[in-house]
């Protein structure tokens, strides 16, 4: 099948060559030998060559594919048609998807998973399509969701966090996918993230667990790299604590302060410890 097809494209396609403006360094890097006239070992060479194919292919369908759902506005609690387009385009990759509502009313939200294959080890590919609003438009360089690339980059809210990781989520499957696999790989893709988080990925945890889809490994896109692309990856969550702590004072006047017990002061000392230690230096 023509590559372009088969990454959810079809041949030629103009939006999908405008998307993709510069050659990632990676695959400039894969390509330097066979510029360079090709490597000595054929077999090697031919490797090489095919690596570097493959990489443009996925690159600049994660491009397109990434500017698709900035444009789509999922600002929490709406779904604004992101997930819909993610189900078209993992179900052309022959991905069986599952839409998972949750709640009801104005907290109701959509979720979607989506797997391929039915061997283990099972990966799943953890995400959020729903994005913060967007604040003062005016503000805004690019439009918020005209999923702009300027200067070999990319801008629209969620270009980051995190629809372009969704984006290489499913370029990397495709990927895997035209070289044949025997494993699993699926998709958790919630739309409430960015919100109170209740009816997101806690509940599709749980509906996995008691639907035989629990995943082996998960990986979560978010933006993790400080510096550089993959300068970081982190080995697992550090979690929360919450908890409420009363501190009981008594009224008074200003002038007479010290009949008074302010309860802030000992709030503020109480708190210092805990502001003031490191928990940890992460993973």
């Amino acid at each position: 099948r023509p590559r372009a097809r088969l990454f959810g494209g079809r041949p030629g396609n103009a939006s999908r060559k405008a998307a993709c403006r510069r050659v990632p360094r990676a695959v400039a890097f894969l390509r330097r030998d066979h510029q360079a006239g090709g490597r000595e070992d054929q077999v090697e060479d031919v490797g090489q060559r095919t690596a570097a194919r493959l990489m443009d292919a996925a690159s600049s369908h994660a491009v397109d594919l990434a500017q698709r759902l900035i444009r789509c506005p999922s600002v929490t609690p709406h779904e604004g048609g992101a997930l819909d387009l993610l189900e078209a385009e993992l179900t052309a990759l022959g991905f069986a998807c599952t839409r998972l509502p949750f709640g009801e009313g104005n907290e109701r939200i959509d979720n979607l998973f989506a797997r391929i294959g039915d061997g283990g080890p099972h990966l799943c590919f953890a995400g959020h399509t729903d994005v913060v609003p967007v604040g003062d438009k005016a503000a805004w360089t690019h439009g918020a969701f005209d999923a702009e690339i300027a200067d070999g980059r990319l801008y629209g809210r969620g270009a980051a966090d995190m629809k372009g990781g969704i984006a290489a989520f499913v370029a990397a499957a495709a990927r895997v996918i035209e070289t044949g696999t025997d494993k699993s790989i699926s998709l958790m893709i919630t739309g409430d993230e960015e919100g109170d988080a209740v009816n997101g990925t806690m509940k599709m945890v749980e509906w996995a667990a008691a639907n035989g889809q629990q995943p082996d490994a998960c990986i979560v896109g978010e933006p993790t790299n400080p510096n550089a692309l993959g300068d970081v990856i982190k080995n697992g969550r550090r979690g929360s604590l919450s908890g409420h702590l009363t501190v009981t004072g008594r009224q008074g006047h200003v002038a007479y302060p010290h009949l008074a017990d302010n309860p802030v002061t000992r709030l503020l000392a109480m708190l210092a410890p805990v502001n003031g230690c490191e928990l940890d230096g992460g993973t």
